[in-house]
Parts: structure tokens; C-alpha cells; sequence
């Protein structure tokens, strides 16, 4: 690893004074940022490092994803129509048809998305709904990001109901049905935390991600107040077995929370999947009482744009922390945080009246940078440019003509900025990719792979099935009969 100096580029910094610096360079020694400050200052000081110019270009803190699902970039498009067609589809394909090559792949695919578009820390949940019945599962997906460069934050824990949950494992070829029981899918997260949490000279971190933190009612949706009443014993079993899980081996815990639920969590003060410790996906609909009990446990929230349900507004104003996510890269979306978050910052300024003072740039900057740094209890490593915080760096080529001209240049990032624009990225002060051509795998071997376990996997599950023709001059998708979820296969 060689020690850097990034020269004469813009330097948005993030740091306390929230500092833009022209003509700037960075000194990177190992893995840690040692100096920031004018070119003309810094270069004098760092002759024997070796110098990368960054004229025409941007240089921030890499970009960061809270929340995103493993699995995803192998099954994108299919069954795109809706959220809930999609689910129906993609579930049984996870819980039933994987192997594990599958998840190395995509790992491969994933991080190799994530890379090229300035993102150095991504959380992946192991499918759409978590399995830990397999560590193998996420420890091959661990071990493509690490061969990468990356950090990444692993996630794994119970699955929701039924419990035991009915999975398929795939050996030589052949499927093998089994039903794993809540205390297997703690036993299977539990060897995930040992075998990968804080290797890769600490790039690799695990989360204990149960599904979501009310597993008896309704996931995905909010819930109604006739539904959502009072916690079961099965949902005060899980909330203590993460609990006692996590404070013995020392992970903090992640999952996704509806309307109603945070509510109900309450009721188990001691156990409740609530705190400082703890980061939520969605909180679609919530209500102000749940609202406040975020705000007083200091629990982190992660968003999804659009997630028009999701009061964005109303859980910042009450100095709730919350970062901009892309939950993933299916059926219809990407892991390109700068789009993610540009999308974030229009739907909230559809959503209250077209009022585009709310959100700026700067602040939007934050949401997937020092604010995600914080969400996941990382804010003193990484999500800004400081002296001695890690040297995860994004470099962006600013001499394009969607991006002139030159100037204001946080506007430009969250209004214009593509992932594709990313040049040069950096992790743990290692150049991960420069000048466009990503160092640390082959490309086209890892892509020739991946479309290999993406058809593998489609001819497995009968996901064919699913590749439907994009509807020429239809004004509303139909279909000739009902869809028909993948069914188990016989074992």
C-alpha cells in the first residue's frame, strides 16, 4: 500500500466546519487520512508519497449505504410490477433455490455496482427476508466484498414467521428441504458474527437483523390500530434472544419497522429493539407517539426513497438521526447513492407542497455521508474528510458537460452527479479504482460469473416464468391469467 497525496482538486470535506476546499489535496499514510488543506501547503509537506492530480475534480468522503438487500443485483427485473407481486415471487426463490455460489456472485456484482459508483460501506440484509440458516450464505458474500476492497456491513438474523421456517438447501445439485426452528436461525447468525465480523482489518462488520422488530403483525406495511395491539410471547422471545445475542458478542442490531410497531416494542422496555445502538428501515406510516418514543431511545432511522409513508420531516425535526438508503438494487432500482439520493430530495418536496428549500443539497450530502456514518455507529471512522478518520475517498470527474459549469459544487453533486461519474476510489487508504478501471478483480470474469448464477438460478426456480414483455403500447399492464409464485421443489 502506497501512501497518497490527492492534489489541486475541490475538496467537500464534511467535517465539522463542513469546509469546501479549491485547489486542496489529501495525504493518506496507511489507512488513515494525516493531512487536509491547500495543495500549495500540503505538497511541500508530503514529497515522498505518491501524487495523484485531481484537477477538474471532486474529492469527498466515499459515499455511504445503511440499508440494502444481498441477493438483489442477481434477480433484478423480474417481476418489477409491483412491490408485493415481487415479494411473492423473489421470497420463495430465496428461501428455496439459492446456493451457495449464488451469493459469492452476487457479492461480486453488488460490491463491483456499489464501487463504481463511489459507495466504500454498504449494509447488505442475506435476501429479502433474512436467512441465517446457511452461514456460508453470508460468508461468501463477506468474502467478495473483502477480495474487493470494500466495507461492508453483513446482515443476518431470524427470519419472520413461520416459525420453524420452512428452507431449501442445495447440495451436488440436488435440493434438501428442512425446517429451522427460531433457535437455529440465532445459532446461524451466531456463526456468521465469529466466522466474519472484523476481518478483513475490520472492513467486514455483522448486524443482528431480524426481519422486522414486531414479527406477528403484518410486515411491509403499516399496520392498523385493530392489528397492531399488544406484543405476543413469540415477538417478546425474539426481541430478547437479539437482545442477548447482540450484547454477547458485541454487534449492534438492524431491521425494519412498520407503523405500529414501534408502539408495541415499547411495551417490553427492557428487551425492546429500540436505542442508540439500533438503526430502522422505512417506519412507513408512524405515528407521533412512535415518532417521540424514536426521538427518547435515540434509535437511528434509514429511508428509502420514494417512501412517500415514511415522515421524513417530522422524525428529523425531532433530532432522530436518519440517512438516505437504497434498500437494495431490485426489482427496479440501483445502488447508486447520488440518484438514491436525489430521488430522496424531490419526493420530499413533491410530498410537502413543492416547497425546494426544504432538504438542500447540503444536507441531503449529509443523509448518505456523516448522517449513514452515524446511523450505523461508525460516525468517528468514517463519512467525512478528517484528519486521522479512515481514508475512504471518492473522486469526481467534474469535466463533463452535464456537470459545468464550475461551480457550486454540493448543488451539483446532489442535482446532477451520476455514479458513473465517480473516477477514483479509495478504501482504507488502498486505490480500489482509478481512473475508471477498478484494480482489485477482473471485471468481465465477475460479470460472466454473475449472469451464469443469475440463469442458474432462473431455470432452477422457473423465474423464466417471470420475464414478461415490456408491455409496447399497453397503458396498464395485464396478464391472460393469475401470476404463480415458485412453488418448493420436491425433495
Amino acid at each position: 500500500m502506497e501512501d497518497l497525496l490527492l492534489l489541486h482538486g475541490t475538496i467537500v470535506t464534511v467535517d465539522k466546519e463542513r469546509r469546501i476546499i479549491e485547489n486542496g489535496a489529501v495525504a493518506v499514510s496507511g489507512d488513515r487520512i494525516v493531512d487536509i488543506g491547500s495543495a500549495e501547503e500540503l505538497a511541500p509537506r508530503h514529497t515522498g508519497k505518491k501524487a495523484v492530480d485531481c484537477r477538474g475534480k471532486m474529492i469527498i468522503p466515499g459515499l455511504i449505504d445503511a440499508h440494502g438487500h444481498a441477493g438483489h443485483s442477481l434477480i433484478r427485473s423480474i417481476a418489477a410490477d409491483t412491490n408485493s407481486l415481487w415479494m411473492r415471487v423473489v421470497t420463495p426463490a430465496y428461501y428455496h433455490y439459492v446456493t451457495r455460489d449464488f451469493w459469492y456472485a452476487d457479492g461480486l456484482i453488488s460490491g463491483l455496482e456499489r464501487l463504481r459508483a463511489g459507495v466504500t460501506t454498504g449494509a447488505s440484509i442475506i435476501t429479502s427476508i433474512p436467512r441465517a440458516d446457511d452461514p456460508v450464505f453470508a460468508i461468501n458474500h463477506a468474502r467478495a466484498y473483502a477480495e474487493l476492497g470494500l466495507r461492508e456491513i453483513v446482515c443476518v438474523g431470524p427470519s419472520g414467521l413461520p416459525w420453524p421456517h420452512p428452507v431449501t438447501r442445495w447440495e451436488s445439485g440436488k435440493p434438501e428441504r428442512r425446517n429451522i426452528t427460531f433457535e437455529e436461525m440465532i445459532e446461524g447468525s451466531e456463526a456468521v458474527i465469529e466466522a466474519v465480523n472484523g476481518s478483513a482489518d475490520g472492513r467486514i462488520s455483522v448486524f443482528l437483523t431480524p426481519f422486522t422488530i414486531v414479527p406477528s403483525v403484518e410486515p411491509s406495511n403499516a399496520s392498523t390500530p385493530d392489528q397492531a395491539v399488544n406484543l405476543t410471547e413469540g415477538d417478546r422471545i425474539q426481541a430478547r434472544r437479539v437482545r442477548e445475542t447482540a450484547r454477547k458478542w458485541g454487534v449492534r442490531i438492524h431491521s425494519d419497522a412498520f407503523a405500529g410497531q414501534i408502539r408495541m416494542m415499547f411495551q417490553d422496555k427492557e428487551n425492546a429493539l429500540l436505542g442508540p445502538d439500533i438503526h430502522l428501515q422505512h417506519c412507513w406510516g408512524i405515528s407521533h407517539e412512535e415518532m417521540d418514543i424514536l426521538a427518547e431511545t435515540g434509535t437511528h432511522v434509514t429511508h428509502a426513497p420514494p417512501g412517500r409513508s415514511t415522515p421524513v420531516l417530522e422524525m428529523m425535526a425531532r433530532g432522530i438521526s436518519l440517512a438516505i438508503s437504497s434498500d437494495g438494487a431490485s426489482p427496479s432500482r440501483h445502488f447508486d447513492m447520488l440518484q438514491t439520493a436525489r430521488l430522496a430530495q424531490s419526493t420530499q418536496h413533491i410530498l410537502h407542497n413543492h416547497d425546494r428549500y426544504l432538504l438542500p443539497p447540503g444536507k441531503i450530502f449529509e443523509m448518505i455521508t456523516i448522517d449513514a456514518a452515524r446511523v450505523l455507529g461508525m460516525e468517528r471512522e468514517i463519512g467525512s474528510l478528517e484528519v486521522g478518520k479512515k481514508a475512504d475517498i471518492a473522486v469526481i470527474d467534474m469535466r463533463k458537460p452535464h456537470m459545468m459549469p464550475n461551480w457550486m459544487p454540493v448543488h451539483r453533486l446532489i442535482h446532477q452527479a451520476l455514479g458513473s461519474d465517480v473516477d477514483t476510489v479509495i478504501v482504507d487508504g488502498k486505490v480500489l479504482m482509478e481512473s475508471g478501471k477498478v484494480l482489485t478483480t477482473d471485471v468481465d470474469a465477475a460479470l460472466d460469473f454473475g449472469q451464469q448464477e443469475a440463469l442458474a438460478l432462473a431455470d432452477r426456480a422457473g423465474l423464466r416464468a417471470h420475464m414478461h414483455d415490456p408491455g409496447w403500447g399497453e397503458l396498464q399492464r395485464t396478464f391472460t391469467e393469475p401470476v404463480q409464485p415458485p412453488q418448493a421443489p420436491n425433495c
